[in-house]
C-alpha cells in the first residue's frame, strides 16, 4: 500500500504519542503506522478504517484525559477580625486581672482544675483559655493565636473559624478536667491555638477527599498538621502535650464535620457575624458562671 493509500488520523511532535495511538488501534484490529513528517509524526491508516479509527482515538482520549483541576479554595474576607477579637479578649482578661478591676481570686476561679471540673464547674474548661501565668506565656500564646486563627478565618470564615476554635479547645479541655488527676491545674488559649491548627487541617482533608485525588493532595493537609503539631506542640520545658493533643484533635472533629456537604450548605445560611458572637458569648457566659460561684 503505498502513501497515498493512507490516511493521517492523528499527529503529534512525540513519535510516543502516535505510538501509543498505534497500539490502541491494533487492541482493536486496525492496521496503521507511524512516520515522520514535516516537524511531526504522524499515526496513518486505510482510508476504509479511518472513521472507526477516529472513534477508537476519541475514546482513548476522553479515557485518559486528565481530570481539571480543583477550582482555587474560597477565601473569606475579614479575618484580621477574629484576630482583633481575640486579641482584645486575651489582652482585656490580662488588664483586667492585673489592674485588680475584677475579683481578686478570679484567676483562680477560672483556671482548667479538675478537681472543680468533677466537681461540676464545668465552665472553667472556657475561662482557662483566656488566662496565662505570666507575660511571655501570653505572648507566645498571641502570637500563634493569631497566625492560625488569620489562616482559619480565612479558609472557614471568620466566625465559624472562631467558634469551631472556642468549641473545639473547651471540649478538649473539659474532658482533660473529667479524666486527668484531680489536682491537674492549667491555663492558656494554647489548646485553641492547636484546635484552630487541627480544624483547618481536616476541613480541608475532609474537602479534597475525592477517589481520584492522589494519595498526597488527599492526605496533605493532615500529615501537615500533624507535622506542625510536633513541631511547634512539644516544644518547651512547660509544654502541656496533653492540652495540645486534644485542642488538635478536637478542632479536627469538628472541621472536618462541617466540611461534609449538607453541614456546608446549612452553614451557608447561618450568618459568621452570628457565629462569631456565639464564640465570644460562650466565654462571657462562662465567666459570668465563674464570678457567680
Amino acid at each position: 500500500m503505498d502513501a497515498a493509500q493512507y490516511t493521517t488520523v492523528f499527529r503529534s511532535i512525540r513519535r510516543r504519542d502516535c505510538e501509543e495511538r498505534l497500539l490502541v488501534l491494533l487492541a482493536v484490529d486496525i492496521q496503521g503506522r507511524v512516520i515522520p513528517g514535516e516537524g511531526e509524526f504522524e499515526l496513518q491508516v486505510a482510508p476504509a478504517q479511518a472513521s472507526e479509527a477516529h472513534l477508537h482515538l476519541l475514546q482513548y482520549e476522553a479515557e485518559n484525559r486528565r481530570p481539571a483541576p480543583p477550582p482555587p479554595p474560597r477565601l473569606y474576607p475579614h479575618a484580621w477580625l477574629g484576630c482583633l477579637g481575640y486579641a482584645l479578649v486575651l489582652l482585656g482578661v490580662a488588664w483586667l486581672l492585673s489592674n485588680g478591676t475584677l475579683r481578686l481570686d478570679a484567676f483562680e476561679l477560672g483556671e482548667l482544675d479538675a478537681a472543680a471540673v468533677q466537681a461540676g464547674q464545668w465552665w472553667r474548661a472556657w475561662t482557662a483559655l483566656t488566662l496565662h501565668v505570666d507575660a511571655a506565656h501570653l505572648a507566645a500564646n498571641l502570637a500563634a493565636g493569631l497566625w492560625f486563627g488569620y489562616l482559619a478565618g480565612g479558609q472557614m470564615g471568620v466566625g465559624l473559624a472562631w467558634l469551631l476554635t472556642v468549641s473545639a479547645a473547651a471540649l478538649a479541655n473539659l474532658l482533660e478536667g473529667l479524666f486527668a488527676p484531680s489536682d491537674r491545674v492549667s491555663v492558656g488559649a494554647s489548646t485553641a491555638v492547636f484546635a484552630a491548627l487541627g480544624a483547618m487541617a481536616a476541613h480541608t482533608w475532609r474537602q479534597q477527599l475525592a477517589p481520584r485525588e492522589r494519595w498526597a493532595r488527599r492526605w496533605g493537609p493532615l500529615i501537615a498538621g500533624v507535622i506542625l503539631l510536633g513541631w511547634f506542640g512539644s516544644s518547651g520545658e512547660q509544654t502541656d502535650l496533653v492540652a495540645h493533643l486534644g485542642g488538635f484533635l478536637a478542632g479536627a472533629l469538628l472541621g472536618a464535620s462541617v466540611a461534609l456537604p449538607r453541614v456546608q450548605r446549612w452553614l451557608l445560611r447561618v450568618p459568621q457575624s452570628f457565629m462569631g458572637a456565639a464564640a465570644f458569648g460562650s466565654l462571657l457566659f462562662a465567666w459570668a458562671c465563674a464570678l457567680r460561684s
